[in-house]
């Protein structure tokens, strides 16, 4: 059902418009963002090409920086907020079209390094339980993630994450 009114009730539940999704494993429900700007076309001030940031994007992804290390380098220091508004492209488009995209998506990525670096810790500090239990909820979140990435066909099907293996996706 539509939310129309301030507050409805529906399904017996009361559904405010403010309510925001729930994390997925501790209790924050936090609605605060940042917000892009209006404004679609770059700024007036900024003197530089769509083809020279495609450049600049493919060059620093073969030096091996992460789409999103790569728009940081580009807002601090090229000065380009969005590359979306200057080539109409995102980051990681840009990349696909140069083939220079990563085969695993980003935030899986670290998900499994994150991984990788709490089995290394249980390594040396087998009684530290809160680390077993963080691995756990760590290891369900790559599970969903892998799950959804194969569902829009971002990762072949056969694709399965193995702790054992792990450490070879990461490196």
């Amino acid at each position: 059902a539509r939310c129309t009114a301030l507050a409805v009730l529906c399904c017996g539940t009361l559904h405010t418009p403010f309510s925001a999704m729930g994390r997925m494993h501790s209790n924050g429900k936090g609605i605060a963002s940042s917000a892009l700007p209006y404004s679609r076309t770059p700024p007036s001030w900024l003197r530089i090409e769509s083809d020279d940031v495609e450049k600049t994007v493919g060059k620093l992804a073969r030096k091996g920086l992460t789409p999103s290390q790569i728009g940081v380098v580009l807002r601090d220091s090229h000065g380009i907020g969005q590359v979306k508004s200057v080539t109409g492209n995102k980051i990681l488009r840009i990349l696909k079209k140069s083939g220079l995209a990563p085969e695993i998506p980003e935030d899986l990525y670290c998900l499994i390094k994150k991984a990788v670096n709490v089995r290394k810790h249980l390594e040396r500090n087998n009684k530290d339980k809160d680390s077993k239990f963080r691995l756990i909820l760590i290891e369900s979140r790559i599970h969903r993630f892998a799950r959804y990435y194969k569902r829009t066909r971002q990762l072949p099907p056969n694709w399965k994450y193995d702790s054992a293996t792990a450490s070879t996706l990461v490196a």
